[in-house]
């Protein structure tokens, strides 16, 4: 459970850090559990459907940039998911009826582990009220040099911020940023980071010999539904499920405008999207 500060830092600043939430012996059986999911996978051969390569590698590389939905192919992640321990936080943050949203790794691996940029998550998921929490398992010791997470601390209470360019989603925030707000997230493996789904974050390239590997889960209260927004809106349906209560048979609507996404093209992952805004931006 969260202590009161806990609390009131996640009201106030947008996020709460819970360290030591898994034991050294729990996170070193999810990261073999990882190991062993990676092993015998290339750029040139791997499945689309349960991971992403860094693309920068040859053929031959085994360098994995992101898997999808661990909690909902793997059991030891699926069981962490799950766990009274996890949704007792997640409870007092979004009140007792949860439903379980996505998960995925960022694995970050050494020296060449790719940037995410400036964005909040609500602009990829409109939701009819704000109670979406991101959660980050460090599972391996995060830090500036391997790329640990940064936030914009307090940003969460205002607008979204704009993430559109030429009528178009771009998945990053392309309104200015303020750098100088900028918080870096360290933590020692088991560490977890509780964020609300409006605080701006980010994360550099790792240039360390070290990984980085990050799970992330998010929920929703049972009443934030979401807005359909086109074929992407409905890429994490298979995945849903009711972790603790109730479905919700209303939305609860707290919003007065609620932007939604246009996207270009269909895209796998934020990755994805990000790069292609990248690409544009220089072409033009």
């Amino acid at each position: 459970m969260f202590s009161p500060s806990q609390m009131e830092q996640y009201r106030r600043e947008g996020y709460a850090v819970y360290h030591d939430f898994l034991s050294p012996a729990e996170a070193a059986a999810l990261r073999a559990e990882l190991d062993a999911i990676a092993a015998g996978n290339t750029l040139a051969s791997h499945d689309k459907t349960r991971m992403e390569m860094e693309p920068d590698q040859p053929p031959e590389g085994r360098l994995i940039r992101r898997l999808y939905e661990p909690c909902t192919h793997y059991p030891s992640f699926r069981a962490l998911s799950d766990s009274a321990k996890l949704l007792d936080c997640v409870a007092q943050l979004l009140g007792p009826d949860l439903v379980f949203h996505y998960s995925k790794i960022n694995m970050k691996p050494p020296h060449i582990g790719s940037v995410v940029e400036w964005h909040q998550d609500w602009s990829y998921y409109p939701l009819t009220n704000r109670d979406s929490v991101s959660i980050l398992f460090y599972l391996d010791d995060a830090a500036v040099k391997n790329g640990c997470l940064q936030v914009i601390p307090r940003r969460h209470l205002g607008p979204l911020m704009d993430h559109t360019s030429g009528g178009f989603f771009r998945g990053r925030i392309t309104a200015e940023v303020d750098e100088s707000q900028a918080l870096p997230l360290e933590g020692k493996a088991g560490s977890v980071i509780f964020m609300h789904c409006m605080t701006p974050h980010a994360s550099v390239t790792n240039t360390s010999a070290q990984p980085r590997r990050t799970l992330i889960l998010s929920y929703r209260a049972a009443d934030a539904f979401p807005i359909y927004c086109g074929v992407m809106s409905t890429s994490a349906d298979p995945h849903l499920r009711l972790v603790r209560g109730r479905w919700a048979t209303a939305a609860r609507v707290t919003e007065t405008t609620i932007p939604v996404p246009r996207y270009e093209t269909k895209i796998a992952s934020l990755y994805e999207l990000q790069a292609q805004a990248r690409a544009a931006e220089q072409q033009a």
